[in-house]
């Protein structure tokens, strides 16, 4: 190794460490946020996030742009928590009962654990063309799940009644639904799961 090289090498070690604190740091705000959300702090500031996060309030803004990017980067984590979530094991062949029950039981859990990250969205939406391009690619990967699955029964409707129904299940089955049946109607969630698939069965059926 040259002296050249030897002094390259020890001079990355303290960036190399700059950046593996700044990821740390970066990761515990955006983790901050997260927690607030949850706790039902759907608008904390920047000193709340800070305190949370056990870094000063000035040096906040040393990972992120603003609160909005800060909002974005933290939604955008929630989600990628989640994938597993997204996932329906469950066969097109298998009887419609279980399909449905199986979509069903899908969106309760997946909607639950996005919470009220799933509301920030959907008001921070309009105003950050990110966060909205996010929902409409998430709302459309959950429509085409709807698709594929009930494929059978869709194709056998008539066009137009195949995609009225295709659109009722999809909002039935959304979070914006299923916030409203539980915060507003006072559902429990077996109440909301058996109105769910007892409702879907029906629009479903020949």
């Amino acid at each position: 190794m040259t002296a050249i090289q030897a002094d390259a090498d020890t001079a990355s070690v303290p960036e190399d460490g700059r950046h593996a604190r700044r990821d740390r740091n970066r990761l515990a705000v955006v983790d901050a946020m997260l927690q607030l959300y949850a706790e039902g702090n759907l608008d904390p500031s920047s000193d709340e996030i800070a305190e949370r996060a056990g870094l000063s309030p000035r040096s906040l803004f040393r990972y992120f742009d603003d609160l909005d990017d800060l909002v974005r980067v933290a939604i955008g984590r929630q989600h990628e928590r989640l994938l597993p979530l997204a996932g329906l094991d469950v066969s097109v062949d298998s009887p419609l009962a279980a399909r449905v029950a199986r979509l069903v039981d899908q969106r309760l859990r997946l909607f639950d654990k996005i919470s009220s990250v799933g509301i920030v969205s959907r008001v921070r939406a309009p105003f950050q063309p990110l966060i909205a391009s996010e929902l409409a690619i998430s709302r459309s990967f959950l429509r085409r799940q709807i698709e594929q699955l009930f494929e059978p029964e869709l194709t056998a409707r008539d066009p137009a009644d195949a995609a009225g129904s295709l659109a009722a299940i999809d909002v039935l089955t959304s979070f914006e639904s299923l916030h409203l049946l539980q915060h507003d109607q006072q559902l429990s969630p077996a109440q909301i799961e058996a109105t769910l698939v007892r409702t879907i069965a029906r629009l479903l059926e020949a």
